[in-house]
């Protein structure tokens, strides 16, 4: 029996497996797509959605996305094509270690993780600080 514990930056959950963080409360079936609000900029459409193979990104979704109610982690299937996330690929890490990735087409759901552990208060805190410094900066702008 493994001891929960918080997630490791840049290992991959289980490959093959995608993940979704969010506060979305979702049932199996249904679809992400694109065309909603972003979960981290206020007012703004996302032409795509957005997920990774990777617990540790799934679970800064979770912890950083607007709304209220519990982060939740989402195990989705692609149903097109999707490319590495420009967010993070190349731009702020070489390469693409979260394995973060986007697409234009739906993710379906089909699971969800439960037994999760987030990041300590105290690491969530200073990535919410760190994103409002950004932010202030004007340099908080997703490439969307």
């Amino acid at each position: 029996m493994s001891v929960a514990r918080e997630p490791v930056a840049f290992e991959v959950y289980d490959d093959g497996v995608y993940l979704h963080g969010t506060k979305a409360d979702l049932a199996v079936g249904e679809l992400l797509v694109p065309g909603r609000e972003s979960n981290f900029e206020e007012g703004r459409v996302m032409n795509y959605v957005y997920f990774t193979a990777t617990l540790d990104a799934a679970t800064w979704g979770a912890e950083l996305a607007a709304g209220a109610g519990r982060g939740r982690i989402y195990i989705v299937e692609p149903t097109g094509e999707f490319e590495d996330d420009p967010n993070v690929t190349d731009k702020r890490l070489p390469g693409n270690p979260t394995q973060s990735f986007r697409t234009r087409e739906p993710l379906r759901v089909v699971g969800e993780l439960v037994d999760w552990v987030g990041h300590s208060p105290e690491k969530v805190q200073a990535m919410r600080d760190g994103l409002d410094a950004l932010r202030q900066r004007g340099a908080a702008q997703i490439e969307d």
